[in-house]
């Protein structure tokens, strides 16, 4: 269990951080940015709650929930050492991304096929998943990049790309199930 008995601590107050292993890194550093941006992404998921109902909020709650073992999961390097580990760090798991390509494919399965690329819009829910979607993307080019010098759990960056996935699927949803979707029109405004 966590316990924050006090929010500040001050340890960071020179620019670094302690990673999950306790190894002090720069705030700028690439895991931090990693999972940092895990953590942005899940405070605009609470947004997109705000206007979510009834399943799409149960399958949002449960993104959030996975967004924060993605963070523990990110902020413990050396995976190599998982294994000795007197109390091993939490992972990512494949069971999560299936989760998500269950989802997927179940609001796919509702939605017709696009002819067109769609704006970002229609409602204010299916604007905040397409917000989502976009940092989501981030954080995995940023997740990507990490693993090019570290290791990273290579579930991890899976759950990252079926979750922007996800979050395209959920805002057409959102979108009375597509019929609501905005249309580009390419060149309309030459």
């Amino acid at each position: 269990m966590v316990v924050l008995n006090k929010i500040y601590t001050r340890t960071g107050d020179k620019g670094d951080t302690a990673l999950g292993n306790g190894t002090r890194v720069a705030k700028y550093d690439a895991r931090v940015e990693a999972y940092g941006t895990s953590d942005e992404l899940n405070a605009i998921v609470g947004l997109a709650r705000l206007h979510a109902t009834g399943d799409m909020d149960a399958q949002l709650s449960l993104i959030q929930n996975d967004l924060f073992d993605l963070g523990a999961d990110m902020c413990q390097p050396n995976m190599e050492q998982d294994a000795e580990a007197e109390y091993p760090p939490l992972r990512m798991v494949q069971a999560q991304v299936d989760r998500l390509e269950s989802e997927i494919d179940a609001m796919t399965a509702q939605l017709e096929p696009l002819r067109s690329f769609i704006l970002p819009g229609g409602s204010a829910l299916s604007a905040y998943l397409h917000q989502c979607r976009t940092v989501a993307r981030r954080a995995e080019r940023l997740a990507v990049a990490l693993a090019a010098s570290e290791t990273v759990n290579p579930a991890a960056v899976k759950y990252l790309n079926r979750l922007s996935d996800w979050f395209f699927a959920a805002g057409r949803m959102a979108n009375d199930g597509g019929k609501s979707d905005v249309l580009w029109v390419p060149g309309a405004n030459r």
